[in-house]
Formats: C-alpha cells, structure tokens, sequence
C-alpha cells in the first residue's frame, strides 16, 4: 500500500488580466455612481467633458440621433455607440482569451456574415440620411435603438478583422489560427454585443455612464491600433515585438498619436461651427 502523500490539486484561479478588468469596472461604476446621483457633478464631469472632445472629432453627435444620461447626451451618437462599444467588445473578448498572438481572418463564411452586418448599417445609414431632405424616399421610420444595432454589428466586425491585423503587424512570434474559428464563437460574440444593447436600452444612468466612457475608449483603441499598423509598416519595425515591453512603445506612441488627430479635429470643428453638438441648421 502507497503511503506517500498525494499531492494537492491546485485550486483555479483567476488570471490577472480578469482581476484588471474588474478593478477597472469596478472603479468606473463607483465614480459613476456619485456623478449620475449627483446633478451637478453629471453636469460638470470633466470625465465625461473629456469623452465629448473624443466623441466630437468623429462623431456628428446630433442631439435627437444620441441617447443620454440622465438629460446629458452621450459622447457619441447612437450608430457610433453602437460601432466603438463592439469595438471595445470584440478587442477584450479576443485579448482575455488568450488570443493576443492569433494572426489570421475567420473562415470565409463567418467573414461573408460579418461584411453582412456592415451592409445592414450602411442600408439603415441610408435610410436615415434621407430624412434630412423633406419628401426624400425612405424605406421606414429611423429609430435609435435600430442605429445602435446595427452600430454594433458594424462595430463587432471592426474588431475582428483589426485585431488580428495589429497581431500580425506587431508580433514576430505569431500563433496562426483564425480569430473566430467556429460559429459556436461567432454567436456568442453576437450574444454579447446584443447583451450591451439592452444594457443601453435599459437607461440606467449608472450603465450608461460606463458605457459612455467605454465608447469614447473605443475610439482611442481603433485609432491607436490604426495608427500602430500604418506606423510600424512604413517604417518597417512590423513583426519585430517579442514580449508587451517591445511592444510598448510603438502603441503608446499611437495612443499619443491618437490623441492629438482627435483633439485638433475637434478643435478645428469646434471653431468653425461653434457648437459641440450636431452641425449648424441639423
């Protein structure tokens, strides 16, 4: 008879990537609680002022096409919500999952249903455009909730074919297997992103207040990963990055990057049209 001891399983625990998020969630949520409860602090939150300026370079942030917190219009219309929250989405559903290195495209068909979201965006974009002119065709009546829709479809799809660009384009040690591999992956992606949706529709002024800044986060995340792709190619530093120390510094340089092409459009508007929300005579 074996007397030796056995040895004790190791109990799971939680990576630290998760603790991360939580904090980070968990801190948004505390600050957002004070500001919504607060009129005056939801009113002058320098936080939120700060998502505006993000919003506002890229972002026609008509009032009545934007939702908002508790009377405070978000930083970024409906559609645009919808586009930068999927974004964010995809970016930390593929990155807590351990994909950080995975380099290439879904199969073909996944890819055909995600362009198909985008089409369904641009249908609906078109559709809303038209009511600007009076008498205009249209196919129905524009609604907020179909622009956030469709935003995140577009939105989830941005991710997708981004996040594997930026892995190519910074890794030299790289893992090639596709973003999305099966449709089990592809529907709870989706699932998700509707979850986000109806947290939206709920107009809970603490959820949207995090999901506000979460938005405007999105925007900085696509720009600096645009911005770390088109700059590492052109002066052919791409595929060089063995750990995140190496890749440090190009992505801060994005993200600083980032930064100043938001702030300048936004300034640059702001003189010309004098206004922080929508254009003059919209």
């Amino acid at each position: 008879m074996d007397d030796s001891p056995r040895p004790i399983p190791n109990k799971p625990t939680i990576p630290r990537r998760w603790w991360v998020l939580l904090i980070a969630l968990g801190a948004l949520c505390v600050m957002g609680f004070y500001t919504v409860t607060s009129p005056d602090l939801l009113t002058h939150s320098h936080l939120l002022d700060g998502t505006d300026v993000i919003g506002y370079a890229l972002c026609h942030r008509i009032t009545e096409r934007s939702f908002t917190i508790a009377g405070r219009q978000m930083p970024l219309c409906a559609r645009c919500t919808g586009m930068y929250l999927g974004v964010i989405l995809t970016f930390a559903v593929l990155g807590l999952s351990g994909r950080g290195r995975w380099t290439e495209l879904p199969p073909l068909p996944i890819m055909l249903i995600l362009i198909g979201l985008v089409g369904l965006m641009g249908i609906d974009g078109i559709n809303s455009y038209s009511h600007f002119f009076p008498g205009a065709p249209h196919l129905y009546e524009p609604q907020n909730w179909l622009r956030l829709l469709t935003g995140m479809g577009t939105g989830l799809t941005m991710g997708v074919f981004v996040f594997p660009a930026l892995a190519q384009t910074i890794w030299q040690q790289q893992i090639r297997q596709p973003i999305l591999r099966s449709w089990t992956e592809l529907a709870g992606l989706l699932f998700l992103g509707f979850l986000l949706v109806l947290l939206i529709l709920s107009n809970q002024p603490l959820i949207l207040y995090v999901l506000a800044i979460a938005s405007a986060a999105g925007v900085l995340l696509i720009l600096t990963c645009l911005n770390g792709i088109i700059g590492l190619v052109l002066f052919r530093r791409d595929g060089q990055a063995n750990n995140w120390q190496q890749a440090a510094g190009p992505l801060v340089l994005s993200l600083v990057l980032a930064l100043v092409q938001l702030g300048t459009i936004s300034f640059i508007r702001f003189s010309l049209t004098g206004t922080m929300t929508g254009f003059p005579g919209l």
